[in-house]
């Protein structure tokens, strides 16, 4: 099992724009099998590059069917509007109020550099937007309306 440690969003990791991927090779493979693991074992829903301190344009996204590996993620389109609690495994035990779209269509590459659109909505839109945030240095906490109460937290 390859664990990455995940970075804090105090760390400059999170705050920088990540590079394309431009070697589809197995130090990618690598990478994404880690952050698999990683996101296996820290029960997550997403994970990016820039949280294990790479500073790559790579992410991964659990839709509870699959874990899709979307290396140079491009958002295609997104509609309709949610509002909602988010939390992120760089800021454990924080959660805020965030807009996101209700349903959203990203563009990316596979492994092997196949390119292909994967289609989410709900949970999984806002986590596509969510995690490209990442890949462009931004942290839920800078799109945030607030932070969620300890009330409103026991609440959810």
């Amino acid at each position: 099992m390859g664990l990455r440690r995940i970075h804090t969003d105090k760390e400059p990791s999170l705050h920088k724009v990540c590079k394309p991927v431009t070697s589809f090779d197995w130090r990618l493979h690598k990478l994404l099998n880690d952050m698999r693991d990683t996101l296996l074992d820290a029960n997550g829903v997403g994970l990016a590059a820039p949280q294990v301190g790479i500073l790559r344009r790579v992410v991964l996204v659990d839709t509870g069917e699959e874990i899709l590996e979307l290396i140079n993620p491009e958002l295609v389109s997104t509609s309709g509007e949610q509002y909602g609690a988010e939390g992120c495994l760089s800021v454990p035990g924080r959660y805020g109020w965030v807009k996101r779209p209700m349903f959203a269509t990203v563009k990316a590459q596979d492994r092997y550099g196949n390119w292909y659109e994967a289609e989410g909505e709900e949970l999984i839109a806002r986590c596509f937007c969510h995690e490209l945030d990442h890949l462009d240095g931004v942290v839920y906490t800078q799109v945030m309306d607030r932070f969620l109460t300890e009330e409103e937290l026991e609440e959810l």
